[in-house]
């Protein structure tokens, strides 16, 4: 069988896309997304296909506080994810920004990735 050249490059590309989100992690978690209509703040956590797997939707007033909600632990200052939990299985996997983390989209549009996170064994 013969592929050409540029019979693998779409392949290659979306290869590329799939392993730059977090690279060596089971999961990516976005930015603070704000849904206008339901005027709720959300996290979205991705796996390595852009493909979502789970979500953190609150209220978007003062008081409510992503950390404080079961499904993410947080550093201090400065303050980002240093845990997630995922809400089907429990587990818990660490999380850290990674300079190689890419982004993903989803219906809010472009999702940047903020950090990273594996399980290491727990």
């Amino acid at each position: 069988m013969h592929f050409s050249t540029f019979s693998l490059l779409p392949l290659l590309a979306l290869a590329d896309v799939a392993l730059s989100i977090c690279p060596g992690f089971n999961y990516a978690v976005g930015n603070l997304q704000y849904s206008p209509d339901s005027h709720y703040d959300v996290w979205r956590v991705y796996d390595d296909s852009c493909k979502q797997h789970d979500v953190l939707s609150i209220p978007g007033t003062p008081g409510w506080n992503p950390c404080f909600q079961g499904m993410f632990g947080c550093s201090p200052p400065p303050i980002h994810f240093n845990t997630y939990k995922d809400s089907h299985t429990g587990l818990i996997y660490n999380c850290r920004p990674d300079p190689n983390s890419g982004s993903c989209q989803n219906d809010f549009g472009t999702d940047i990735i903020s950090v990273c996170c594996r399980n290491d064994g727990h």
